[in-house]
């Protein structure tokens, strides 16, 4: 029998993936292309290649182009949805063009941030991107964009048509609620990890993270038992995973990703631009939780 994709791409566990480079910093394909096929086998619903662990703003235009292209071939274009932030709109809806002319199901887009966009700004630089034809999942980050789509604005991009799910990641739990209230058909991604279960409970649809990359199985355990709201399962793997999912800093937010890896074994590969290492308290509650998992076969 055979089933139809959900049209609703974005839905489930969707991994922001960590780009795999060689000792001389070129890109690794094969180890992606095997990469995103491990995630999907240990159940992970989907992908988003050239996030912010993807380095996609130090890629040249041929190596992003082919990270999207690579993750389509391992996975199926139904389960991509690639990041297409760019420093301005036109570059954004060529990114997007690109995806739709792979066979992506969606994309991601980050508001205008080069400047500190205002309302009009923001609906512009949708509404051009929209334009390209697939369906877009605002990525609402305002701790590094310092550009906040609060939801009264979601709400009029989803009135407009112009996006059909955000990725919140404030951390104000609270506004999911007032999302709900303000536009109850556009999905609510958990885009800040360590408020997870909050979100889930809330009536989150799905959640893009990069902690999947390296506990894939633990994560999808997880946001399951989270959004059936099966707390008595849920809550003691949050526990114990918490000290991973809380770090505020996204430099910190990378280092830990990479080096859950590397005690799983994945290929977390090198980085491009430079990190600041964490911290020894940090380094070691990241091997502690991670270790836990380990053990408790949830890697």
């Amino acid at each position: 029998m055979t089933t139809t994709p959900d049209p609703r791409p974005w839905r489930g566990v969707l991994v922001a993936t960590a780009l795999p480079l060689d000792d001389d910093l070129a890109v690794d394909y094969d180890r992606y292309a095997e990469h995103c096929a491990w995630l999907v086998a240990n159940g992970c619903d989907g992908v988003v290649p050239n996030g912010s662990l993807g380095e996609y703003q130090v890629l040249t235009p041929e190596e992003r182009a082919r990270v999207v292209e690579t993750a389509v071939a391992a996975v199926g274009g139904d389960r991509v949805m690639p990041g297409v932030a760019a420093y301005g709109s036109a570059e954004a809806r060529r990114w997007a063009e690109q995806a739709r002319e792979a066979g992506c199901g969606a994309v991601m887009l980050l508001p205008p941030n080069a400047y500190r966009a205002d309302e009009r700004a923001v609906v512009a630089h949708y509404a051009e991107v929209a334009e390209a034809g697939l369906p877009v999942v605002a990525y609402n980050n305002p701790i590094d964009t310092k550009v906040d789509l609060v939801p009264e604005l979601l709400a009029r991009l989803h009135g407009e048509g112009l996006v059909q799910a955000v990725k919140e990641f404030s951390g104000d739990v609270r506004r999911a609620y007032r999302i709900a209230e303000l536009a109850p058909e556009l999905d609510l991604l958990i885009g800040a990890d360590d408020v997870l279960v909050e979100l889930a409970v809330a009536g989150a649809k799905g959640w893009v993270s990069g902690y999947p990359n390296a506990l894939p199985r633990a994560s999808v355990e997880l946001y399951r038992s989270a959004v059936a709201g099966d707390l008595a399962a849920a809550l003691p793997l949050y526990r114990r995973l918490h000290p991973l999912l809380r770090w505020d800093s996204r430099v910190e937010f990378v280092q830990a990703i990479k080096l859950s890896m590397d005690i799983v074994g994945r290929p977390g590969g090198r980085c491009r631009p430079p990190r600041v290492p964490l911290t020894p308290e940090q380094e070691a509650a990241v091997r502690e939780a991670t270790e836990q998992a380990v053990a408790a076969g949830l890697a």
